[in-house]
């Protein structure tokens, strides 16, 4: 909060200028063309060097709000409000509720939602807000054994429905010639589909054979029971060039495609697309007549509404119908799911929730306001969360960008009900030297990958628990707190459903009596130059001086014997200099290191001095190729004397 109303502050003190119009409409461009980490950047830098217009407040939280950065967009959407609430679009008020909400200020967030109500009354989603419709949870209990996918990467991926025991997943992975997507500048997406297997794990993805997937956006799918038919979402895309829109837009089309020989080929444009507006994510009904689908054309209530159209035969179809107020809203809602009893799953951010897309039911048979219940706290988070599909009847699959995650988007699996053998993993976290218990430590579940399922944070006797783990599995668990140097151990559950499983960790301190004590920070031979390995080690010093800011330090570096002594104390001073300048790249005050220097070869580690420096290998020479990180005032009120100390035991 603190840093949050400093840098309000220092906007609020910018003149609204136009002085820079040309980096600002270089912005305006990447804006348009949905670059969004291009032009944050770009009006970040703008409105530091003096233009906090609206317009450009506007697009720069908005960049960071499309691009699914919540903190940043919460931090300019309030710079925004605080200058011009009067006269921005009451649309702001929204978003930045929504992004207070995600952040867990329920307070200030109803406080904007109130506004939002008080100026938008007319409105669907303001109807939503002001009566609390919407806002009801299934029994959360029935979603169990929540797990991330082993499939998942670093890049987007999200799951499609399931069809003869296949999963269709939809990624942005790299391929053979794979294009950049300017938006969030990953390849395009391709659809993929893998075999499932024990406790819901997806196999090695394959690509959809024949003529589905493009050098552009292919994603969300439905196939017909019998396999012989498929509905398809894809960018507007004709003879290896994308179609636009009057205002130079490409929009998404919904296609279809038939099986042939093994391969689904046939392509063809359903007859509702259009150049001007999205038709995707589709889904049918259970008796496959009717086809669902989300789109922005003329008709919807908001940004995207969820509408249907009968399937009639010979490609011919019926007038697409918008579902409703009951089910749409002013804001987002997509993503359609259709269970065999005509249950409609969606996604939106239209309503009030737990964070930004959340995913709602409705019966399709029952289609009254207050009949859409949000899915509850074991299925939605904070972030986004969509694409719920079933996979029988006692599991599923849906996608999130919700922290602990391994890319932007996963896919994750859950269980109704407790079908699975479960048990519960407990331990205790405690200091290596003083076995005392540590408090509020951050402890990480792991799949074997490393792969972060659910994180946890001690209690004041040191303990943790993760309930409810698949039997017959494998972890690896982390402990981590500030000032200490993490933990990791393994852990493997047997197949006895309700016991619990004993873990415990220590974690090392990285402040030790007068010293910042990490792994020594070596160079190389004859050089002064900060090594990759080196400057992750520093990365522990820089986190324990931010975590310490009124800790003050001074730097010795060592080097071999080869060399002159006045060569080599050169030498150790530079390399003290270049370790205390590395330190300073990274935002720690000058003065707060009181001195860097190089002792040459006088503190030497081992027997390597002048007379046995040829019999001793580079890894002993490099052994006294080091630096040490002395605290002269620090925790506790730590002082060094002016008297140097004995390196020795380090």
């Amino acid at each position: 909060m603190v840093k949050n109303k400093l840098l309000l502050l220092i906007v609020l003190c910018f003149a609204g200028t136009s002085l820079f119009g040309q980096n600002k409409s270089v912005a305006d461009r990447y804006f348009k063309e949905y670059s969004y980490i291009k032009s944050a950047r770009l009006y970040s830098a703008i409105v530091k060097r003096g233009d906090s217009t609206q317009n450009t407040l506007e697009r720069l939280a908005d960049s960071y709000y499309n691009n699914a950065d919540i903190d940043q967009a919460k931090v300019w959407y309030a710079i925004l409000l605080k200058k011009y609430e009067s006269s921005v679009d009451s649309e702001y008020y929204f978003k930045y509720a929504q992004t207070l909400k995600s952040s867990g200020e329920k307070e200030l967030s109803d406080t904007w939602f109130d506004k939002y109500k008080s100026v938008t009354k007319d409105e669907v989603r303001s109807k939503y807000l002001q009566d609390d419709l919407n806002v009801h949870e299934t029994d959360y209990t029935i979603y169990k054994n929540i797990r991330n996918l082993g499939i998942n990467t670093k890049y987007s991926d999200f799951n499609g429905f399931v069809h003869k025991n296949r999963l269709a997943v939809f990624s942005t992975r790299p391929g053979e010639g794979s294009k950049i997507y300017k938006w969030n500048q990953q390849p395009f997406l391709n659809a993929y589909s893998g075999a499932i297997g024990d406790e819901n794990q997806v196999g090695e993805l394959e690509l959809f054979k024949g003529d589905v997937n493009s050098e552009y956006h292919e994603a969300t799918l439905a196939i017909t029971k019998d396999g012989k038919t498929m509905y398809f979402t894809r960018d507007n895309f004709k003879k290896k060039f994308l179609g636009k829109s009057k205002d130079n837009t490409t929009h998404l089309k919904l296609y279809k495609a038939v099986w042939d020989n093994g391969k689904w080929k046939n392509v063809i444009e359903l007859p509702f697309n259009s150049e001007e507006y999205s038709v995707g994510h589709p889904t049918l009904s259970s008796d496959e007549k009717t086809l669902y689908f989300a789109s922005d054309m003329p008709g919807s209530l908001g940004g995207t509404d969820i509408f249907k159209v009968a399937i009639k035969g010979n490609d011919k179809y019926g007038i697409p119908e918008n579902l409703g107020e009951v089910v749409n809203t002013e804001g987002m809602e997509m993503f359609p799911y259709i269970s065999n009893d005509n249950i409609l799953y969606f996604s939106s951010n239209g309503r009030p929730g737990l964070g930004l897309l959340d995913i709602y039911k409705v019966d399709l048979s029952n289609l009254t306001v207050n009949s859409v219940y949000n899915l509850g706290s074991t299925i939605n988070s904070v972030m986004d969360d969509f694409a719920f599909v079933l996979n029988g009847e006692n599991s599923g699959y849906f996608s999130s960008n919700r922290s602990g995650g391994k890319g932007d988007d996963d896919v994750y699996t859950f269980n109704l009900g407790s079908t699975l053998c479960l048990e519960n993993i407990a331990g205790i976290v405690t200091d290596i030297k003083t076995n005392l218990p540590i408090e509020n430590a951050t402890v990480q579940l792991m799949d074997e990958e490393g792969q972060v399922i659910e994180v946890a944070k001690t209690k004041d006797d040191g303990s943790y628990e993760f309930l409810e783990k698949p039997c017959s599995s494998k972890f690896v668990i982390r402990a981590d707190k500030a000032d200490y140097e993490g933990a990791v151990g393994k852990i493997e559950l047997l197949k006895e459903n309700g016991k619990t499983r004993n873990l415990d960790l220590q974690l090392k301190p990285l402040i030790i009596g007068d010293q910042i004590v990490i792994r020594p920070i070596y160079f190389d031979f004859d050089k002064s130059y900060i090594r990759p390995d080196a400057q992750y080690e520093l990365e522990d010093i820089v986190t324990v001086m931010e975590n310490n800011p009124e800790m003050i330090i001074k730097i010795e570096s060592h080097t071999d014997c080869r060399g002159s002594h006045a060569y080599n104390r050169s030498l150790s001073d530079r390399r003290a200099k270049s370790t205390r300048d590395y330190i300073y790249s990274r935002g720690i005050a000058k003065n707060r290191i009181q001195s860097a220097i190089g002792y040459g070869e006088s503190q030497l580690l081992n027997h390597c001095d002048d007379a046995h420096a040829s019999q001793c290998s580079e890894e002993e020479h490099q052994l006294n190729r080091r630096s040490y990180f002395y605290i002269l005032n620090g925790p506790n009120n730590v002082k060094v004397s002016g008297q140097e100390k004995d390196n020795t035991n380090n």
